[in-house]
């Protein structure tokens, strides 16, 4: 059975990160388009030359009968809304990252789907670094980890006319900032208390557009997550320490840059692991958004598990809100 999916924006998510990874899956098979821009429905046109498409979400609604899965890829702020009336014509959902602006609100998304197929787009649980540091923790090569520390940095100097740029659906802690703690909370367990530091860094930026935040998880260890688009100097993606190793991955995951530039992925670079014995490279596993969306796909034609727990979006919510908090007061907040 092959699911024919409405994506709904036709921005960088829409175009460049989801539209590849749907045309991927053979269970799954956009059909129609919707974007509101011109420009963005002529290069749907040019991509999916069989697919609908049509200027807003209420013109989709019009060919409900037509579709199975609605994937929504739009500004924050209509995330919620879109996703609500999806669900409630008995659609399929997946939701981008953020599932909602507040926790609040993506708590009432998710009482709401009442066991309705809905998940939430943490596609870089399928990166490279993520995985293999997964593989690591799993098979005890790190002994008890103790800490990770991780960062998603860019160098955007001059603040740009984009909407993730502008309040109300903006700044890198929502944006980058959910990929970070979605990470930690993945790889290290539920979050106990946060500490943050959440700046304006750039003249004219009226987002916050350079974090820091120290997680303590429930379980003892403690995340170090940085987020910026302030940063000249990256610094290693992830690094993890451990009882008895430690490992670091230098660089960001390739998936996105090959899918911006329409190439194939490349391998991934190896990590590196130290222990009693010295360094030594570690082979990473390759990295595949891709995995995601075979999983949703086999969720809703076998009404298992989603691929991302629509409440794990909720949770990630809570503690970058926490972060903002505690950015505001000069002190830890603590969620348990």
């Amino acid at each position: 059975m092959t699911l024919r999916t409405a994506l709904i924006g036709y921005g960088l998510a829409g175009r460049v990160i989801h539209r590849p990874l749907l045309d991927a899956v053979p269970d799954l098979t956009v059909t129609h388009v919707v974007s509101a821009n011109p420009a963005r429905r002529a290069e749907a046109s040019h991509d999916l030359p069989w697919a609908v498409l049509v200027g807003t979400a209420d013109e989709l609604w019009l060919h409900v009968d037509d579709f199975d899965v609605v994937v929504v890829a739009t500004t924050n702020d209509v995330h919620v809304p879109l996703a609500t009336t999806a669900l409630d014509l008995g659609k399929a959902v997946v939701v981008d990252k953020p599932l909602a602006l507040t926790s609040a609100a993506a708590a009432d998304l998710v009482a709401h789907a009442a066991g309705r197929p809905l998940s939430v787009f943490h596609n870089r649980r399928w990166d490279s670094d993520t995985l293999t540091a997964a593989q690591l923790i799993a098979d005890g090569t790190l002994g008890a980890v103790h800490r990770l520390e991780a960062r998603f940095t860019r160098f955007r100097p001059q603040v740009q006319q984009r909407w993730r740029e502008q309040p109300g659906s903006g700044g890198v802690l929502l944006d980058l900032g959910t990929h970070l703690v979605d990470q930690a909370v993945h790889l290290l367990g539920p979050v106990a208390s946060v500490y943050a530091e959440v700046r304006h860094q750039r003249a004219g930026a009226v987002v916050d557009d350079d974090c820091f935040l120290s997680l303590t998880h429930a379980s003892g260890a403690s995340s170090l997550l940085w987020c910026s688009a302030t940063a000249p100097w990256a610094g290693p993606r992830l690094v993890l320490q451990g009882s008895a190793a430690g490992w670091v991955k230098q660089d960001l995951d390739g998936q996105e840059d090959a899918q911006r530039r329409g190439v194939p992925q490349q391998p991934e670079p190896p990590g590196s692991l130290w222990d009693r014995d010295g360094e030594r490279d570690v082979p990473s596993l390759q990295g595949g958004w891709a995995a995601y969306y075979r999983a949703f796909a086999e969720a809703v034609t076998t009404g298992g598990p989603m691929p991302v727990d629509r409440a794990d979006g909720v949770e990630v919510l809570r503690v970058l809100e926490a972060g903002a908090t505690s950015s505001a007061r000069g002190e830890v907040v603590h969620l348990r």
